[in-house]
């Protein structure tokens, strides 16, 4: 329920942190095994049942054509899979025929790439040698045709990312996650109940752990909890992770603990070491780290206020046990930068712990995971790199740090080159100026192939008043030192945020629209602000010019909270264009249309210069 091209980071490290402490650990990707078993020659015609179980006038597009073509399905889909996962590269060729995987209504998107001759409309983007590609971009499309089927047929829920997400983010009550662990089991419950029987009589474990990341892992981590509690009832159950870290940081609710025997917040390293020296009698309950149990009927949080582990002291991630060659190399999207997420096997590591800048206001700075920076030395960091390609036999690596410090890459970066090693490596940054020309071209020379960066809401007065600490033609400056070595940019785009009016929407996205035009940006993503209660504007309102509306009664999650903002813009609507535009910005479509074309409704003339950006780029080249 997190990526399916590579594992999540978070039990690779905790497994190599509790082997280097003596524990006898292993990890297992379920999410990943239920996607494999759902979408295979054993499990498509269970799905074909459900299918068929529609009424005839009841029927979408995507139902009928999957019946119609069902022997086509369960002829391709062993074949699809196993070349997405790169085991039977000769495939690529039946498949970008176009003639051996049946098409669906997701392939009607091909349609918006138009060849005026006539010819492969796909043509543009991989001409006639991207054979690979090509097939790899026509296979997802043929996968989320049948993940059409198995939310249509099987569970309105489903989502390969983001299954059940509404059941959990930011949901204060329980009540709609107990209903729906109640329920009838569709085919993915039973599924992943077979799924975790399976994995926990391989292992035999006596604690089990489990790591939700984002609200969408959250209702497949009860269920598997549910089965675990039903056939196992002597394993502790733990759950923690992202979610866990943020929106359960007040939880009540004791229904939590039928599933499971205990919560535990942050990292999970020191907090995980309290509780097994607990649960072996060797400290009192009280002396737990930052965790939450029921006791007596009641939720009880226990804090010791202990200093997790050091960042240098964590030791190496390992994947070990992790099926490496099943992961699937998708295509959504066919921008070169943009597919990174989810296009072939990266080993994510972190730089450093924590964020150095910590001042966004959007940003959760109060918590743990952002507040506590921590770095580890570039020689330590290189080690890890090198044993993990040795576990792993892959070189590519990303980072995945809330902004990796200017400084620690440059060491990095002569640490790889001074032991000449070659690897390929992209991650998240701030866009600031320490980022200078030179230490662009370093980067590329030591692996560097992209990175992603926030240019939030793209408005000087509002990159203030959010504390970014970065202005529009400085990041104009910086983006442009990347691309200039080689290097593809991604930009995280805000829109909403606390008094943004129409007005700076529109002049926001004509900045987007040069940075697209002069080379500086080739991929990115608007996002809606969402005000947190962790974060600055959560806790501080006043500050940011709106008022926040009362929480919802409950004791469950706690994260997000809804605001009056006194412009009383309707972002939605802006939202829409936003993404229109940008979409078609990442593939090369109307960089010299006026950006008021892409608003369904009237919206005022940008105040922006329409030349802004390229006179910053020669304002800095005609410097001394």
């Amino acid at each position: 329920m997190t990526q399916l091209n590579t594992p999540y980071p978070a039990t690779a490290y905790l497994t190599g942190f509790l082997r280097s402490r003596g524990f006898v650990a292993e990890q297992a990707d379920l999410a990943l095994a239920l996607v494999l078993e759902l979408l295979s020659p054993a499990g498509l015609p269970k799905l074909k049942v459900a299918a068929e179980a529609i009424p005839g006038k009841k029927r979408s597009p995507t139902i009928k054509t999957f019946l119609n073509e069902f022997n086509r399905y369960l002829a391709s889909i062993g074949p699809a899979i196993a070349f997405l996962q790169g085991r039977d590269t000769s495939m690529a060729h039946r498949i970008g025929s176009r003639a051996f995987l049946p098409e669906g209504p997701r392939f009607a998107s091909l349609d918006n790439y138009i060849d005026e001759d006539g010819g492969d409309p796909l043509a543009w983007a991989f001409g006639a040698l991207g054979v690979q590609d090509r097939a790899r971009h026509l296979a997802t499309l043929y996968l989320n045709d049948l993940a059409d089927v198995l939310r249509e047929a099987v569970d309105t829920r489903f989502e390969f990312v983001r299954y059940a997400e509404s059941l959990a983010q930011s949901q204060a009550s329980f009540n709609p996650l107990a209903s729906a662990l109640a329920a009838a089991k569709t085919l993915v419950d039973e599924t992943l109940e077979k799924l975790t029987i399976s994995t926990v009589d391989r292992n035999n474990p006596g604690i089990l752990l489990i790591s939700v990341p984002f609200p969408g892992s959250v209702y497949a981590a009860f269920r598997i909890a549910q089965t675990v509690k039903r056939k196992y009832p002597h394993i502790v159950t733990v759950l923690g992770g992202g979610y866990v870290n943020t929106e359960l940081r007040e939880l009540a609710e004791p229904r939590v603990f039928d599933y499971f025997d205990y919560v535990t917040l942050d990292d999970g390293e020191k907090p995980l070491l309290a509780l097994f020296e607990h649960l072996a009698g060797e400290r009192p309950r009280l002396n737990l780290v930052r965790t939450f149990s029921r006791v007596d009927g009641e939720v009880r949080y226990f804090n010791a206020q202990e200093p997790d582990i050091p960042f240098e002291e964590v030791g190496t991630p390992t994947w070990d046990g992790l099926p490496l060659d099943r992961y699937l190399s998708l295509l959504d999207m066919l921008n070169p930068m943009h597919r990174l997420w989810s296009d072939g096997h990266w080993n994510k590591l972190t730089v450093a712990h924590g964020c150095y800048w910590k001042k966004c206001s959007f940003c959760d700075v109060s918590l743990d995971y952002i507040s506590r920076y921590e770095a580890a030395s570039a020689s330590t960091l290189v080690d890890r790199i090198e044993r993990i390609i040795d576990e792993t036999g892959h070189t590519g690596f990303h980072f995945v740090d809330e902004a990796a410090p200017p400084k620690a890459l440059r060491a990095l970066a002569e640490e790889l080159q001074r032991r000449n090693l070659a690897i390929s490596w992209w991650g998240n940054i701030r866009f600031e100026k320490s980022f200078t020309p030179e230490l662009c071209l370093q980067l590329a020379d030591s692996g560097c192939i992209a990175i992603s960066g926030g240019l939030e809401v793209a408005s000087d007065r509002l990159l203030e008043l959010m504390k970014k600490g970065v202005s529009v033609d400085q990041v104009a400056r910086v983006t442009r030192a990347f691309t200039d070595a080689g290097i593809l940019v991604h930009a995280y785009l805000m829109y909403g945020f606390p008094t943004q009016t129409q007005h700076d929407t529109v002049d926001a996205l004509e900045y987007v629209r040069q940075l697209f035009a002069e080379g500086c940006i080739q991929s990115g993503y608007f996002h809606r602000f969402s005000c947190t209660v962790h974060s600055p504007v959560g806790q501080n309102p006043a500050e940011y010019g709106i008022r926040l509306q009362p929480l919802p009664p409950g004791k469950f999650a706690k994260n997000d909270v809804q605001f009056i903002d006194p412009t009383g813009v309707d972002h939605s609507t802006l939202g829409r264009a936003l993404n229109k535009a940008l979409y078609n910005y990442m593939h090369g479509i109307g960089l010299d249309d006026d950006v008021r074309n892409w608003f369904d409704c009237k919206v005022p003339r940008p105040r922006v210069a329409r030349h802004f950006i390229s006179r910053a780029l020669n304002a800095e080249l005609s410097r001394p």
